[in-house]
């Protein structure tokens, strides 16, 4: 029987962030393996994202968690370079631009109390600012708009997810093109981790990092995590009319877009009653010519004209609890970690996520970022940590 000390279940962004932060620790001497069940990576979440970042959430440790995404960002070339070859990703801070009428201005302002507390640059406009700022934004409607001076922005989240993974891999991280279907318990704690087709590796610990999958991988720990597999879908178009200095743009109605290489990118949240669990990747175009493109023609006057192009769908694992991932360990099964639901915010959280799983299987608790406000423990506890922000 093959042993590792560590087994990470999800090769995507998220688990070669926890590879890559475990291997590279000091006080870490022991052998890890991750399992992908797509090693061409496809249908992940991490390639099929709209990838960016921002500081602007409603909860004190998303902004803290982006904080630190956004300096490992800006230092990726340095951190996660091979053999002197280093990873472009493409960052650009172009910014958020969240917009609220006057029903929203009050939770906007209470979030941007929480982001500049904490650091970030967010600047708060009114009406006005937003005009002579934006001169292509229509502003009717309007109470305010937080935008985000630096910081934030968009960037290849495929190439981070490869960047994660290369480095890991020199680093002696061992990938293997395998599905993880049960977890072996022995004495309150994990014991091996079996594979489809009914072989084991014996492990210490299991970290669940198997995104719109992880409740089944829970599931087979004997635990029960309120994650469901939502899809979103991401719809692109170009413009006749120019929109300099567009900024990754959040309307009140949910609807975003943001700029993509010489077009634009753009989706929205279906309504509540419109959003089933669902694992299919079908493209409903209707979508985007009934909900989507009215709302960017309202709010910017010169997506009136476009020319629609390609579209694809992906799935958030969706925390129905509150909108925020689990994080750590699991009472009274030593060994095994969460690192599930993270409701869209997987890519730009999985540097800090990646360090602090790492540190907890290393030295047994936090010794940077404490992430301890997402512990698993507030669901027993009934102390959700809501966030509002969710694009």
């Amino acid at each position: 029987m093959a042993a590792f000390d560590v087994v990470v279940i999800g090769g995507a962004v998220t688990g070669s962030s926890v590879a890559y932060h475990l291997a590279s620790d000091p006080g870490f001497g022991g052998r890890v393996l991750v399992l992908e069940p797509d090693p061409s990576y496809q249908r992940c979440a991490s390639a099929l994202s709209a990838a960016s970042i921002r500081q602007q959430y409603s909860t004190a440790i998303n902004v803290e968690i982006s904080l630190h995404g956004i300096s490992f960002l800006r230092e990726i070339g340095e951190r996660l370079a091979v053999e002197g070859e280093r990873p472009e990703i493409g960052l650009t801070e172009g910014g958020y631009l969240f917009l609220a009428g006057p029903q929203g201005r009050a939770a906007l302002a209470a979030g941007h109390g929480v982001q500049v507390a904490h650091g970030a640059d967010i600047a708060f406009l009114e009406p006005e600012a937003l005009a002579a700022r934006f001169p292509w934004l229509n502003v009717e409607g309007l109470a305010a708009g937080c935008h985000g001076l630096s910081g934030e922005g968009w960037f290849d989240g495929y190439g981070l997810m490869q960047a994660f993974r290369r480095k890991a891999r020199a680093l002696g991280v061992t990938y293997r093109a395998a599905r993880a279907q049960g977890v072996r318990v022995a004495g309150g704690r994990v014991a091996g981790v079996v594979l489809a087709g009914g072989e084991e590796i014996a492990c210490g610990a299991v970290v669940n990092a198997a995104g719109a999958g992880g409740r089944a991988i829970a599931r087979a720990a004997g635990i029960d995590i309120p994650i469901h597999m939502k899809k979103r879908m991401i719809f692109t178009f170009t413009a006749q009319d120019e929109v300099p200095g567009c900024p990754l743009l959040i309307d009140p109605s949910g609807t975003y877009v943001r700029p993509e290489g010489r077009g634009f990118l753009c989706g929205a949240a279906p309504a509540p009653e419109d959003d089933p669990d669902s694992d299919d990747f079908e493209v409903d175009h209707a979508f985007f010519d009934d909900v989507v493109w009215p709302a960017l023609a309202a709010r910017v006057p010169a997506f009136e004209r476009i020319r629609p192009g390609r579209a694809w769908a992906g799935h958030y694992d969706m925390n129905a609890f509150d909108q925020n991932a689990f994080i750590g360990p699991v009472d009274g099964l030593e060994g095994f970690y969460l690192a599930n639901g993270f409701s869209g915010h997987g890519l730009q959280q999985a540097p800090a996520v990646g360090r602090g799983i790492a540190e907890l299987v290393v030295h047994g608790r936090y010794v940077s970022l404490d992430l301890s406000p997402l512990a698993f423990s507030r669901l027993a506890g009934n102390r959700p940590v809501r966030e509002l922000k969710v694009v």
